[in-house]
């Protein structure tokens, strides 16, 4: 391949089709290792499924650069895969940090060697929540809830949004409505997530808690946020189009895919430590004496 004859466009496809490469062969290495080593289904399939959060954003943010001049329709259309997936990962992630636990997700069940364990909320929480809790059934199942709200609302809103623009009822300040509903339906989620793991910190330690919530919430927030920052450059006029065959709009999209296909790489080398097999392998037992888990 001759980089030097390539325009602008050809360079940005070939080097995020690279990084899209890099995140696949990163992701299904570390897949494969677990498919190996296939020890605990129930952890494994909740760790295989947050794992292809990286590929699935990769490959949708690559087919959106392929095509940069793609519909609204278009790019609606692969966000709502992209955001489906995130609320099946985030859905995960809550029953792996339970099965860490060993809690019953369905039940709600506290084991009497923690019922009782104090539970400190913090501002704008205590505006609607007493300061100092103590984890019993009803809280736990609050938790719960608190980030389950988001697993349904982040596909309810994408569907929405895909009917409502095929109706042409999708004005500008709605855009932002469901923006701004969205935001406080995640940072809810990821809340109940950072309590669970200080109410439960002392069983998650051995699995290294802190790098699996830093990947998912790094992944979705970060991207997230991005992608609203970028819509404000639009509109104050920073970002804008010197291409006659591509309009402010479509290069928004084209930054945020172009970013997103780079990013996945760092996140895909910080899942190799952070959902590492060794739990699974024997290697991490062997080094702390811990017993094999069934």
């Amino acid at each position: 391949m001759d980089f030097a004859n390539m325009d602008r466009r050809q360079l940005t496809i070939a080097a995020s089709g690279f990084s899209v490469m890099m995140t696949l062969h990163l992701t299904f290495q570390l897949l494969s290792q677990h498919l190996f080593y296939w020890k605990n289904p129930k952890e494994q399939k909740a760790i295989i499924i947050i794992i292809m959060m990286t590929p699935v954003y990769a490959i949708d943010s690559f087919v959106g650069i392929l095509d940069l001049r793609g519909g609204k329709q278009f790019f609606r259309l692969l966000d709502s895969v992209k955001e489906c997936y995130e609320a099946l990962a985030i859905a995960k992630f809550l029953a792996l940090m339970y099965s860490y636990s060993n809690i019953s997700m369905s039940k709600n069940i506290v084991p009497d060697e923690i019922k009782g364990r104090e539970i400190h909320h913090s501002f704008p929480m205590t505006l609607f929540q007493p300061r100092k809790t103590h984890l019993n059934h009803r809280t736990l199942k609050l938790l719960k809830y608190w980030t389950w709200q988001f697993v349904i609302v982040r596909p309810v809103c994408s569907i929405l949004t895909i009917l409502l623009q095929m109706l042409g009822m999708y004005p500008s300040w709605l855009s932002w409505a469901f923006t701004i509903f969205l935001n406080f339906s995640f940072c809810l989620a990821m809340y109940s997530l950072v309590v669970i793991y200080h109410v439960f910190a002392k069983e998650l330690a051995p699995h290294t808690p802190l790098a699996k919530f830093l990947c998912i919430k790094g992944i979705v927030f970060f991207c997230f946020w991005q992608g609203v920052v970028l819509d404000i450059l639009v509109a104050m006029g920073v970002v804008r189009s010197h291409h006659f065959w591509l309009d402010t709009k479509h290069l928004e999209e084209a930054i945020q895919n172009i970013l997103v296909c780079v990013e996945m790489v760092f996140f895909s080398v910080m899942q190799q430590y952070a959902y590492h097999v060794a739990p699974y392998s024997g290697d991490l037992e062997a080094k702390l004496k811990l017993p094999k888990r069934d």
